[in-house]
């Protein structure tokens, strides 16, 4: 083998590995507890417009379950899709089983959108899902409090971050939702 075709196998190689490690490193990749226990692999919503948060039931911000619902409401059928994901993290503001949350969520917001099971989400124990979310979304760095906004584009990458003074029904964020849904 010539130093050429080594060079090129190696680049190759160097490719194939960056493209593994892009797809692994990816926010919707893996599997995560729907909040009724069931297995939910990630990858199932690849290709969607998605839009990923930390919520609490005993939070300031909790009336966001509201403005959430309503842009889910407005673009699911357009491929857009939120995903809830409880935490305990600040203020022990979701003290709460997943069978309380989802009654709450329920009863006080009729919250359809997928929820699942309450998970970390800063620290030395936060879930696999923000770290990935935490380390590559522009601007990087920890959550601050409940009711953080990732959103991820069609190709997976993360489109935006909206800190939780940011509501559902500010227009930067339906600007944003139309912008992903329109690439």
């Amino acid at each position: 083998m010539s130093l050429s075709q080594i060079l090129s196998l190696f680049l190759a190689l160097s490719v194939v590995g960056l493209a593994v490690t892009a797809r692994a490193e990816s926010p919707l990749s893996g599997r995560m507890k729907s909040i009724d226990g069931q297995d939910v692999d990630l990858d199932a919503y690849q290709g969607k417009v998605v839009l990923i948060v930390n919520v609490a039931s005993r939070c300031g911000a909790t009336p966001q379950y509201a403005g959430l619902q309503k842009l889910y409401e407005k673009y699911k059928d357009q491929g857009f899709v939120i995903l809830g994901f409880p935490a305990n993290d600040f203020g022990a503001q979701e003290p709460g089983s997943d069978e309380q949350i989802k009654e709450f969520c329920t009863a006080k917001y009729d919250v359809t959108f997928p929820m699942f099971s309450k998970i970390t989400v800063k620290g030395p124990a936060k879930a696999k899902l923000y770290q990935v979310l935490t380390e590559s979304a522009n601007p990087a760095g920890e959550i601050g409090w409940n009711f953080e906004k990732f959103l991820i584009a069609k190709d997976g990458e993360i489109a935006a971050r909206f800190k939780t003074r940011v509501a559902p029904d500010d227009p930067t964020v339906a600007v944003a939702i139309e912008a992903a849904l329109a690439k």
